[in-house]
């Protein structure tokens, strides 16, 4: 079903990265959870309001809140899809982020005043509502259209890579989850006189699942929106496609932006050999550029540092540095090396250190340990260090 409805509703489905089949699938999501949720609220609020229960009025304002959703995201698709202008030249992709983040808000209001309403419930003695077949069929139909609403959108969502729709794949699961879970108190209010109201019981279960949804969902887009790094997959791609060139022999300071899917921005600082011809450099690092958009689709930067390649004495001297540093902490490493002797009793060692999270020591302790073990090795050896953040 997901792939006829691509193949009738989205031209070009193949071309993930144009913002127009973006939006295309996005508003091919959004229109069918508008269409689904509308039904299921309108025949869970029947039975609801018929039985009294709770429960299923709530999962019915739940379908409510999920077609206002769904209205959401095909109006952050339609927004993300804006071609850049002087105010956002970086594009409007983020507005997919967004769409999820209030997707997510709305969700947490479903679950709290479904709490509020369960809760009061309880405390007010009111019984067990009594359930009629139409109920069962009502609650085991709307498992089923969730179950296909969750795989259908998740589908599509890990197709173009959008976070909005795996939101709202997350939260149809939920919905069948949820429901299930109603259908199970109806089930045994069929058989069981209990002596408290089972009904408000799951409907208090149904909102701290509602809210642990919403949460969740809240915190992914918000990491979306604020900055995330690279994943590991990526970084490996980038430097694969670097270090492909012959005259390029390492990669630091790599900085990846995310502005929305398909909206990478990239810089990255190419080790290069000093005694290299500036203009060939160039050109490379110009080809360079050109295949990494190609074939990543990442507006790339590349910034060259020369180093020196031949001398034994720097290329000795790097190696046992980085080999001690890594005594301290595994992740530390160290760029952009160079030895320039000052006099008989002074060698200047100039670099950068890359500190990564997980060191716990300060810069100034990690300066005078590395000090100490440069003396180990040389006591002519002074050090000149810069220390750098890794955003990978």
């Amino acid at each position: 079903m997901t792939s006829l409805l691509v193949k009738l509703f989205v031209k070009d489905a193949d071309n993930i990265s144009s913002p127009s089949v973006r939006g295309a699938y996005g508003s091919l999501g959004s229109f069918v959870g508008i269409i689904c949720n509308l039904f299921l609220c309108a025949i869970k609020l029947t039975v609801g309001l018929a039985t009294g229960s709770i429960s299923i009025a709530a999962d019915a304002f739940n379908n409510l809140s999920d077609m206002g959703s769904s209205v959401i995201t095909m109006i952050g698709f339609k927004l993300a899809g804006k071609p850049a202008d002087s105010d956002h030249p970086f594009g409007h992709g983020r507005m997919e982020y967004m769409s999820a983040f209030i997707v997510a808000v709305l969700i947490l209001l479903v679950g709290f005043e479904l709490f509020k309403s369960s809760v009061a419930s309880l405390f007010s003695g009111s019984s067990t509502p009594k359930y009629s077949l139409f109920a069962v069929v009502v609650l085991c139909v709307s498992i089923l259209i969730k179950l296909w609403l969750f795989i259908f959108n998740n589908r599509l969502g890990k197709k173009i890579d959008s976070e909005a729709l795996i939101a709202t794949a997350k939260d149809s699961l939920n919905d069948s989850i949820t429901t299930l879970a109603i259908l199970v108190s109806v089930a045994v209010s069929f058989f069981v006189k209990l002596p408290f109201n089972l009904d408000a019981l799951m409907g208090l279960f149904v909102s701290f699942f509602i809210l642990y949804s919403g949460f969740t969902t809240a915190k992914t887009t918000i990491d979306q929106i604020l900055g995330t790094p690279p994943e590991k997959e990526l970084i490996e791609k980038i430097e694969k496609a670097i270090l492909a060139f012959d005259d390029f022999v390492g990669i630091h300071d790599l900085i990846v932006h995310n502005y929305g899917p398909g909206r990478q921005f990239a810089s990255v600082h190419v080790e290069v050999p000093q005694g290299i011809d500036i203009v060939k450099c160039h050109e490379q690092v110009d080809l360079c550029e050109k295949q990494l958009t190609e074939q990543l689709g990442i507006v790339i930067v590349i910034h060259m540092d020369p180093i020196d390649t031949n001398d034994e004495t720097v290329l000795h001297t790097k190696l046992k540095l980085t080999e001690e540093l890594k005594k301290i902490d595994s992740a530390l490493s160290l760029h952009d090396f160079r030895m320039t002797p000052a006099s008989d009793k002074l060698t200047n060692l100039i670099f950068d250190v890359v500190v990564p999270k997980s060191c716990n020591l300060t810069e100034k302790e990690l300066e005078e340990k590395i000090r100490v073990i440069a003396k180990s090795i040389n006591p002519t050896f002074n050090c000149v260090i810069t220390f750098d953040q890794d955003f990978t």
